[in-house]
């Protein structure tokens, strides 16, 4: 369970069901359980249309008590889920390059870093301190390994998110234009009266969510400024 606090959202692949328990292993940090009323919101009919034995599912953790990680299916947003995807896939290219560079030990290896943490996590962390990775692998394939990684290009991901921006005086259309045009990182389009849709593309969902908050608190700041309505619309 190294690392992992409450609040964190993890893959889990979903081991059985009991009761209304199901038990999961947390890729990385061990086992956990859901109850049945952190599945999903209302009444549920059938458990088996959200969770069934070796499907993998992204969750919140709600609460640790010793050994013990309690989990929530139904509290994770679609942009976590959306990021934990992303993550996902960065990872398996990270497993692909340790097995490239390490060969026959690179099970073993894959193995020891998966006990306490993510791969993907890990060799995050490597790219910004060498020392885990260099006692793990030794010097020679740790500089092989962050070379591979800090040159590769990732692809790029786009995050989305609608609002509203008006107002009641003669020139609001100036005064908006004027507002909007002070958004330097990400893009703006016009959807209908009012409505507004706001698009960042970075390396990882991460940053592009950074620099929405970041443009959508300067239009907040700006539209008080000019007596203007401003609303983040949320799905």
């Amino acid at each position: 369970m190294a690392n992992l606090e409450v609040g964190d959202i993890v893959m889990c692949i979903v081991e059985r069901i009991a009761g209304t328990l199901v038990f999961v292993k947390i890729e990385g940090h061990g086992q956990g359980s859901i109850t049945l009323s952190e599945i999903a919101p209302g009444r549920i009919r059938n458990l088996r249309e959200y969770v069934v034995p070796n499907k993998r599912i992204i969750c919140k953790v709600l609460r640790i008590v010793g050994e013990r990680i309690d989990l929530s299916l139904r509290r994770v947003t679609p942009k976590e889920q959306k990021e934990i995807r992303e993550q996902n896939k960065v990872e398996k290219g990270y497993i692909s390059v340790l097995r490239t560079i390490l060969k026959e030990k690179a099970k073993e290896i894959i193995e020891k870093i998966q006990n306490s943490e993510k791969v993907y996590d890990f060799l995050e962390r490597s790219k910004e301190d060498k020392k885990e990775l260099e006692k793990l692998v030794g010097k020679e394939d740790s500089e092989k390994i962050l070379e591979i990684l800090t040159t590769q290009k990732q692809k790029e991901v786009s995050l989305k998110k609608e609002f509203e921006l008006n107002g009641s005086s003669s020139n609001g259309l100036e005064v908006l234009k004027e507002v909007l045009e002070k958004t330097k990182t990400t893009e703006i389009k016009y959807i209908s009266a009012g409505k507004y849709l706001i698009k960042s593309t970075a390396e990882n969902i991460k940053e592009a969510d950074k620099k929405i908050k970041e443009e959508l608190e300067s239009i907040e700041k700006e539209a008080k400024k000019k007596n203007l309505n401003f609303k983040i619309r949320e799905k």
